[in-house]
């Protein structure tokens, strides 16, 4: 199968207590992954010279994160999700904190910032059934489920950004 190139970033920001908190938006009903809590990204198309370019577009789309905003600390391995068909490539970009965010109208329903400590903890993963297969997760606030492609990225890099490595 050939896999369909796409781009998230990762934002991260340290709040007022000095945490250190993941951007995540909620998916609108539409779409692939509608319904789903995410990064901001989504898939390659032409007028992108690089993957970089696909994610930073795609979260002034998507949350009005402009490149101005964002500071890219690294290019992550890319994921590939397992039923979509997506080659995902993640960059690690610290954002500042923002008060407000700009929606993209139908695709993106609201912003949560979850600690990045509380989504390393083993302690709050369960597990799930979603389309008649079990899947770890997050529960979050609003009743909200991190699971899929964000989780698998994220499990591996939460640690590594707890302990420093990026400098954030």
């Amino acid at each position: 199968m050939t896999l369909t190139p796409a781009a998230v970033l990762v934002p991260v920001f340290r709040d007022e207590a000095g945490e250190l908190r993941i951007v995540l938006v909620l998916r609108g009903a539409g779409g692939v992954h509608g319904g789903q809590v995410g990064l901001p990204g989504g898939r390659w198309e032409e007028t992108d010279a690089t993957m970089l370019d696909t994610a930073l577009r795609e979260a002034e789309e998507e949350v009005g994160l402009g490149p101005g905003d964002v500071e890219i600390v690294a290019a992550l391995d890319p994921v590939d999700t397992r039923s979509t068909g997506f080659r995902v490539h993640p960059f690690l970009a610290v954002v500042k904190p923002r008060g407000e965010w700009r929606l993209a109208a139908g695709e993106i329903e609201g912003v949560v910032t979850p600690l990045a400590r509380d989504l390393a903890d083993p302690a709050g993963r369960r597990e799930e059934t979603f389309e008649g297969r079990r899947f770890e997760c997050v529960p979050l606030d609003g009743g909200h489920l991190l699971w899929g492609l964000t989780l698998r990225l994220l499990t591996p890099l939460l640690p590594r950004l707890l302990d420093g490595e990026f400098g954030v």
